[in-house]
């Protein structure tokens, strides 16, 4: 699960189903979830006698304290609405066109050069885990910002919008 973070690729998780413990830990952990109308996700190791610790460490930074806590602790399913509403997963679709929303979601994001992705993925995360406070997360980003405005991408992709055209960046 670590691995994903550290991946320069922007990573989607597609559910079509049910998405439990490690499977939940899995959707938490991806940078995007687009999920089916019919899917559930869960924790529940509780009932089982294995708590989901492992699971709770992506969930808690993906959703609210309170409501990791009550996935935790009750082990019980939760629709995809309420997974929406959470902020577990992006996006709700039906099973018949998942795929092609997931795919287009991914088509949109591959336009951008993968060395930008990375830049801001790697800055997105890095603020967040440790930016302490919020002067900290601005330095980051600060930082990130500046190195970013001197590379070819920032240089191609302001000369397009001062043209009104769309940046013609090599990928």
């Amino acid at each position: 699960m670590q691995t994903l973070r550290i991946i320069p690729q922007p990573i989607i998780a597609q559910i079509d189903g049910i998405a439990t413990a490690a499977g939940c830990q899995l959707t938490a952990s991806c940078d995007f979830a687009i999920t089916s109308t019919r899917s559930l996700f869960a924790t529940p190791g509780v009932k089982i006698g294995l708590f989901c610790t492992t699971p709770g460490v992506a969930i808690s930074r993906t959703i609210s304290t309170k409501r990791t806590f009550e996935m935790l602790f009750t082990g019980e399913n939760i629709s995809a609405q309420i997974a929406l509403e959470y902020g577990l997963v992006n996006k709700i679709f039906d099973s018949q066109v998942l795929e092609q929303e997931t795919l287009k979601l991914a088509n949109q994001i591959a336009q951008t050069p993968l060395p930008l992705l990375s830049l801001g993925k790697q800055a997105f995360y890095e603020q967040i885990e440790k930016g302490a406070n919020l002067f900290e997360a601005y330095d980051i980003s600060n930082f990130t910002m500046s190195s970013n405005l001197s590379n070819e991408f920032a240089n191609e992709g302001i000369k397009a919008f001062l043209e009104k055209k769309q940046p013609s960046w090599k990928l």
